[in-house]
């Protein structure tokens, strides 16, 4: 039985001068547990949206073709009706978070349907969403992956067939990843709920999907059971996609003559297992002595420094919530840091203190020898810029031309117009130049806020989640960014829960755990801890854990240093990707 079917679908955005999706067809079986992929701007989220109505419904634009979810046509059918079959949980899930507390919010939607048992259904869902116990708190006492559970939870109250989640583990550490795949595995198998989800991670996709749609230029491209899909690397990786990477390892090892071309391609790391377990280690180096890049004997300059800073949040409920107690930490000037850590662990807090936009309640916090309450905001913001977690935060104009040319035109800097037209160019933004950032997707979205943040040159610049959604082309563009900007940006604080980002450019890792640093160093002193990662719950790359898996003395952090590691002598190079 098919609960979704898409017919000749074709839709524009007002404005757009090419449709986003085009005569698109798929069909979607009752109990199927699916993955959505495809590079940033492809359809994906268009595609949901228009699952469960909210395209044409409530967004606007030119239509045609035919939707029907569990038989009803999404164009004659309200909204309201169509989210008690078909629930929709958006990347932006906080938006969906009305309520002050915890079963209040859950119930809400069925409160609305006027049910007489809404108090009832709220708890019902928090219990399959893990969050029991918890109905009196309020929802600012959450953590970031409870937040995102709650508003599954307040779709799964109206008990419909279908759930659609939009990036459902994006912003989030991997212990509340894990968490949130689970308890989707639960009502997908003991529910019976079809489950859709547009994701870029597919290491997940490989442990708890059964069936793969690839949307490449706003139609299907194919939909395949998971294994046949996640080998098709060629594929993916044209459409900006990366594989798992014990795929991509042994796709090279392929082509390098180590494993056999006949032989099959793992997808996960017990697969990996089997397949590379006859391999050698060639180049193994002892981790806690493994080659690292040298550090200077000459110490730079200090750009930020925390000395004794402690912040604590006023609560409604209970005491205050201690984020910092004396916390002392030294950013130096020229460092490409990685700011790590579980959800909650004070990393955003940290930059937003960095900023001004949070004052300490004790201790000084520094900039270039000047504390930071004596700069003056604008000499402050031309020196120090911050890219929000939430990309739409930075948008505050109707157009995106707009946002990217307000900082500059109201400091009236010079040429201001010029640099606008390079940034939107060196963004591939020049296209999408007149849309409203809010109606972008979510790689257009952060493509538009790290042109907005780079627009004034800061001599530091600071990132929250930049590669959070983003497909191989844009995780790239931002990489090479950063690295063009050196001579003006040439310091940079990522906080991050993608640990291929981290082992691929940071240069130092920060660890951040309950407001305090426990970890502080090179890649190989951070992850090659077990204390720090038991403690933290961070996760090495997956193919640092199938090197460890082979040999415990391999510390191979991306896919070329494994083939190396485990292909011997041959000639010719991996091709180096700009992460994993």
């Amino acid at each position: 039985m098919n609960v979704i079917e898409i017919e000749n679908l074709t839709f524009s955005y007002p404005g757009a001068s090419a449709p986003t999706l085009k005569k698109l067809n798929l069909t979607v079986e009752a109990g199927d547990f699916l993955a959505i992929v495809g590079n940033n701007g492809c359809g994906k989220s268009t595609l949901c949206k228009a699952m469960n109505g909210l395209i044409p419904n409530f967004i606007t634009g030119t239509y045609s073709g035919r939707v029907l979810a569990k038989g009803l046509d999404t164009c004659g059918t309200d909204v309201g009706s169509l989210a008690a079959r078909v629930g929709y949980v958006y990347q932006d899930f906080e938006n969906q978070i009305v309520r002050p507390t915890v079963l209040d919010d859950a119930s809400y939607a069925c409160m609305n349907y006027a049910m007489k048992d809404y108090l009832e259904r709220g708890k019902a869902a928090l219990e399959k969403c893990g969050l029991a116990g918890r109905e009196k708190d309020y929802i600012w006492q959450l953590s970031g992956g409870q937040t995102h559970l709650l508003a599954l939870a307040g779709a799964v109250s109206l008990e419909p067939d279908v759930l659609i989640l939009d990036e459902p583990i994006a912003q989030l550490d991997p212990g509340h990843a894990d968490r949130i795949y689970e308890i989707l595995k639960d009502l997908n198998e003991n529910y019976g709920k079809t489950i859709i989800v547009i994701e870029h991670h597919t290491e997940y996709i490989a442990d708890y999907c059964k069936h793969v749609v690839l949307l490449k230029e706003g139609t299907v491209a194919w939909k395949l059971p998971t294994r046949e899909a996640l080998c098709r690397v060629k594929d993916l990786t044209a459409s900006d996609i990366f594989p798992p990477q014990v795929t991509r390892a042994a796709y090279e090892l392929k082509k390098n003559g180590v494993l056999p071309m006949s032989g099959e391609l793992p997808v996960t790391v017990s697969e990996g297992r089997k397949i590379f377990g006859g391999l050698s280690c060639h180049r193994a180096e002892d981790g806690k002595a493994a080659c690292e890049s040298v550090r200077s004997w000459e110490t730079p300059p200090a750009a930020v420094e925390f000395k004794d800073v402690s912040l604590a949040y006023r609560s409604v409920k209970g005491g205050p919530n201690q984020i910092f107690d004396r916390l002392n930490l030294t950013v130096r000037k020229g460092e490409k840091i990685a700011l790590i850590g579980s959800n909650g662990a004070g990393k955003s807090t940290l930059m937003k203190m960095m900023t001004g936009l949070l004052r300490p309640s004790q201790g000084e916090i520094e900039i270039f020898g000047e504390k930071i309450q004596s700069v003056k905001r604008d000499k402050l913001f031309r020196r120090i810029s911050l890219v929000y977690q939430n990309p739409e935060e930075m948008f505050i104009k109707d157009t995106i031309e707009s946002d990217i040319a307000y900082a500059m035109e109201v400091r009236n800097i010079k040429q201001w117009k010029e640099r606008t037209g390079q940034l939107l160019e060196q963004f591939r933004l020049t296209g999408l130049k007149d849309r409203d950032g809010r109606l972008l997707s979510g790689g257009q979205m952060r493509r538009a806020s790290l042109a907005i943040g780079i627009a004034l040159n800061p001599e530091i610049l600071l990132l929250d989640e930049p590669t959070a959604n983003l497909d191989i082309a844009t995780r790239r563009e931002i990489i090479r960014t950063l690295e063009d900007m050196k001579d003006v940006t040439d310091t940079v604080m990522i906080a991050t829960h993608d640990m291929q980002l981290v082992c691929e450019w940071a240069q130092r890792i920060i660890v951040l755990c309950g407001g305090k640093v426990i970890g502080d160093g090179t890649r190989n002193e951070i992850f090659g801890n077990e204390q720090i990662r038991e403690r933290t719950g961070i996760r090495p790359p997956e193919i640092f854990s199938m090197g460890q898996e082979l040999c415990p003395q391999a510390y191979c952090y991306t896919i070329d240093e494994f083939v190396q590691t485990f292909g011997g002598d041959f000639n010719g190079r991996v091709h180096k990707e700009a992460i994993g």
